[in-house]
């Protein structure tokens, strides 16, 4: 696979691979550590980098500086369908609005479907709308509310992208939003 994806404004998008660990590591640890409210060890990220590699794409800039970065992982889920994971997703704020982190998202997607993942999971902090837009224009339905999940004590939802038909659709006649809804919340996804 051609890992260099040339697109306009001179990034390129590369897929992971461990040759690219001492150029970039230290960066995506920087940019990760500065966006999302868990603090991790260089070891969560070594055993994401490690095992899927192949599941993770970085951004970069003419100079190759890290601009974004998506790390994923996929294996079977509780002994039932192969789920994929978005473990990180982070894109340098002054790029941000660009698509990068919708291509990125998506370049990984695409990767997972690949290797025959079902379904694909995530968890976002409440409080991040730009987040929660982007996924849910991607087709992810809000599946749980995960109640001070965080480290930082904020709120997240679980929130998984259905990849194959029966494979953790509801039952016919239930939307998924009715508890929500009960609380006042709504769960749909925006209609386009």
């Amino acid at each position: 696979m051609d890992d260099m994806k040339h697109e306009s404004g001179g990034l390129r998008y590369i897929q992971y691979d461990s040759e690219k660990e001492s150029q970039y590591l230290s960066s995506i640890r920087q940019l990760i550590s500065k966006d999302l409210s868990e603090p991790y060890s260089i070891y969560v990220y070594r055993y994401f980098l490690y095992q899927w590699g192949e599941l993770c794409y970085l951004t970069v800039d003419p100079s190759d500086n890290l601009v974004g970065v998506v790390v994923c992982k996929l294996e079977p889920h509780r002994g039932g369908p192969l789920r994929g994971y978005i473990a990180m997703l982070a894109v340098r704020e002054e790029h941000r609005g660009k698509g990068i982190a919708t291509k990125l998202v998506r370049m990984a997607i695409d990767a997972m479907i690949e290797r025959n993942a079902q379904e694909i999971a995530l968890e976002t902090e409440i409080t991040n709308t730009a987040a929660m837009k982007l996924y849910e224009r991607l087709g992810f339905l809000r599946s749980k509310r995960l109640h001070r999940y965080y480290l930082n004590g904020n709120t997240a939802f679980r929130l998984v992208l259905f990849l194959r038909e029966g494979v953790g659709y509801p039952m016919p006649g239930y939307s998924g939003h009715e508890h929500d809804q009960q609380n006042g919340e709504s769960t749909a996804p925006p209609s386009t």
